[in-house]
């Protein structure tokens, strides 16, 4: 059993007696990783007496390549250093946890006769326990010149599992603090600017890809102040819950932010819906995601969370190298901004997981790549808006020089024109109003139609009728014998609407996908049941020819009349008329139901 424990507490090092490190002369700084020995308490229940036996037992062992980082672990992690001072100069050293999300340390310094000095820091004790204000968990060791110390630090935390620790000497750490000071500055330097920059721009021209650049940049920027130390700090120095909390929180925020980004960048919507449809699918579960870290354990919320950013950021490139090889120009700038955010995220990500060794690029890639990704953004963001403003220009000049080649060389043919115009604008005022497939008139129209029909009521007294139809198990038919079909389905819905609807002096539009809507002025509930019947009869007996197919269609009809004396909005009639519909729906089917209620 005893030689079990020694191989579980060794790890993949070597269990040994440890050597002393010794402070020579002339030492500032000293990295504590290659001499250093550690041991693993699964069950977090050794003490620092205990731990202390153990170390003089040979139970510690090195660090596995020298490596401090151990992904995300349970239990505590014990690791252990005899010191000897030889430096005449200097008595008192400062020990750092450079890495700032350590839940709990315990530093323990025994002394030759047997007096042992403890000390407290991380992030679930107050900043104000440490020895020095700064972001980083930082100790107080006094090493008498020559005299051997034995220096023990426990690290407990739910947080990825890293431990570089560094013994500076005070004037070190200032010169330290000092250059970090000036690195981070010059980081939040960039992301100040870019934000007040895009910021400036989203005013002036109410883009809205430049608002969602903002809350991209200012929630990932949130995201390393807190990942640095600097959150718990400056905003929330006496609050461990928030400092827990604020990680998984603000990745979420930022994640939201990009995948919104990235949408309205690479116009999704109108250019990709399928791949709009993902975005929207991930926003949705970044968002549960935010929520749920408020209550989950923060060893569950926050890996799950540094995933979830490689996979998002995987998602965007994917959707920038579609848009790319669709021809999308814009996309070639934008794909490389995330393909530089993505290495350094990945860096930052195999480093908290402990799959590569901590070195620069490893614990600044995510700065470095992120920096380098706003500036490109802000780029692409601006070659974007200046080409479309180039293409406007274009089309407007060569609008101009058409125009005046038209008003030379066809002066005498003015007054044509003129009517020629006329009609076009007929015509375009027309399209407007038509929805492009079914050739019914789109919803805009029936929205300003349906309010002068309402209006009209007050002075005629007349009542009023709403007819809203949805095609039974349309998704069906679009899997089943494909789109193109799906839209002759929705064209000769249409048509046998018009075709019942128009000699009753209605109104026929298309509501949104497999919906359309019918007003009937003057019609009373009978009336109004009557042409529903027959427009569900009319789509139920005529099956549809497409491509070789005849295809057997019906339709649910929720009616709603407004009866003669009785106020109503045209938001009312809707939800009104919409129940009646999800009545006929839970009915079965292939039904009308009126409301048989009145606003």
């Amino acid at each position: 059993m005893f030689g079990l424990a020694l191989l579980l507490a060794a790890g993949n090092g070597a269990a040994r007696a440890v050597e002393p490190l010794t402070l020579e002369p002339g030492q500032s700084s000293i990295p504590l990783s290659p001499s250093i020995a550690y041991r693993h308490d699964t069950m977090a229940a050794d003490g620092a007496t205990e731990a202390f036996a153990r170390a003089k037992a040979g139970e510690f062992a090195t660090l596995p390549n020298g490596n401090p980082t151990f992904g995300f672990q349970s239990g505590a992690y014990w690791f252990y250093l005899p010191v000897v001072n030889r430096h005449p100069e200097e008595s008192r050293w400062l020990l750092v946890q450079e890495y700032a999300l350590s839940d709990q340390l315990d530093v323990y310094v025994r002394y030759p006769d047997g007096r042992v000095d403890h000390q407290a820091s991380g992030d679930h004790q107050p900043f104000s326990s440490r020895f020095i204000r700064y972001r980083h968990p930082n100790f107080r060791l006094d090493l008498p010149l020559g005299e051997p110390v034995e220096v023990l630090v426990r690290v407990q935390s739910e947080s990825s599992m890293q431990v570089p620790l560094v013994l500076y000497t005070p004037r070190a750490l200032a010169e330290i603090m000092r250059d970090a000071q000036f690195s981070t500055g010059l980081y939040y330097g960039i992301v100040l600017a870019l934000l007040f920059y895009n910021l400036v721009l989203w005013i002036m021209l109410r883009d809205p890809g430049y608002f969602w650049y903002l809350l991209h940049t200012g929630a990932f920027g949130l995201v390393l102040f807190t990942l640095n130390g600097y959150g718990f700090e400056y905003f929330w120095p006496n609050w461990p819950w928030m400092a827990d909390a604020s990680v998984p929180l603000s990745i979420c925020l930022a994640l939201i932010g990009m995948q919104q980004f990235s949408r309205t960048f690479l116009e999704l919507r109108e250019r990709w819906p399928a791949g709009n449809r993902v975005s929207v699918a991930l926003i949705g579960f970044f968002v549960l995601l935010g929520i749920a870290s408020i209550w989950l354990p923060y060893s569950t919320s926050t890996p799950l969370a540094s995933k979830a950013v490689l996979f998002g950021v995987i998602w965007i490139i994917v959707a920038a190298v579609v848009m790319l090889r669709r021809g999308y120009r814009p996309a070639r700038l934008f794909l490389l901004a995330w393909s530089l955010f993505l290495l350094g995220t990945a860096a930052f990500t195999l480093l908290a997981f402990g799959l590569v060794p901590r070195n620069f690029w490893t614990q600044n890639g995510v700065q470095i790549g992120s920096a380098l990704e706003m500036l490109l953004l802000s780029l692409a963001l601006g070659a974007r808006y200046a080409g479309l403003r180039n293409e406007n220009i274009r089309i407007v000049q060569q609008a101009n020089e058409q125009l005046e080649r038209s008003v030379i060389d066809r002066t005498k043919q003015l007054r044509t024109a003129m009517a020629q115009l006329g009609e076009a604008n007929v015509q375009l005022r027309e399209y407007s109003q038509r929805d492009p497939l079914t050739g019914v008139y789109n919803r805009r129209h029936f929205r300003e139609a349906f309010q002068q029909a309402l209006d009209a009521r007050k002075d005629n007294g007349k009542p009023l009728a709403l007819l809203l139809l949805d095609l039974d198990h349309f998704k069906q038919i679009n899997d089943n014998y494909g789109h193109l079909a799906g839209d002759d389905c929705l064209h000769f819905a249409a048509r046998s609407m018009e075709d019942v609807v128009t000699p009753h002096g209605g109104l026929v539009a298309r509501f949104g996908g497999e919906e359309f809507v019918a007003v009937l002025p003057g019609s009373d509930a009978q009336a109004a049941l009557r042409v529903a019947e027959a427009i569900r009869l009319r789509i139920h007996q005529t099956p549809v020819a497409s491509a070789g197919h005849n295809i057997r269609l019906s339709a649910s009809i929720g009616v709603h009349t407004v009866p003669d004396g009785h106020q109503a909005t045209p938001e009312d009639v809707i939800r009104i008329a919409d129940e009646a519909l999800y009545r006929a729906k839970d009915d079965g089917r292939n039904c009308v139901r009126h409301s048989m209620s009145a606003v």
